[in-house]
C-alpha cells in the first residue's frame, strides 16, 4: 500500500475547509434558535386563535407569505422554489401545532 504524501497546499486546503464548515456551523445554529423564536411566536398565535374560536389555518396569510417569501429569496439570490417548499414545511407545522392547541380545554 503507498504511503500518502501530504502536500503544503493540502494543509491551508483543510484550514479553509474547516474554516468555512465552522461558519457554516454557526449558521445552522442561528437558524435553529430562529426557528424556535418563530415557534413560540406561532404559539402564541395558535393560543389567541384557540381562545377566540378561530380556524387553525389561515389560507390566505399563507399565500401571502409564501409570495413574500420567494419575492425576499429572489432578492437574496436563493432559489424561490426552495424558500416556498421550506415555508411550506413550516406552514404545515404550525397549523399542526394550532390544530393540537385548539384541542386543549380552555383555560377560564
Amino acid at each position: 500500500m503507498a504511503e500518502q504524501v501530504t502536500m503544503p497546499e493540502d494543509d491551508e486546503v483543510r484550514r479553509k475547509l474547516l474554516m468555512l464548515r465552522s461558519s457554516i456551523d454557526n449558521l445552522d445554529a442561528a437558524l435553529v434558535h430562529l426557528l424556535a423564536e418563530r415557534f413560540k411566536c406561532t404559539q402564541r398565535v395558535g393560543r389567541l386563535k384557540a381562545a377566540h374560536r378561530m380556524p387553525p389555518a389561515d389560507p390566505d396569510r399563507e399565500a401571502a407569505q409564501i409570495t413574500r417569501l420567494r419575492e425576499l429569496a429572489l432578492d437574496s439570490d436563493l432559489d424561490p422554489a426552495f424558500a416556498e417548499k421550506f415555508l411550506n414545511f413550516i406552514i404545515e407545522e404550525v397549523v399542526r401545532h394550532h390544530k393540537a392547541i385548539a384541542r386543549e380545554p380552555l383555560d377560564n
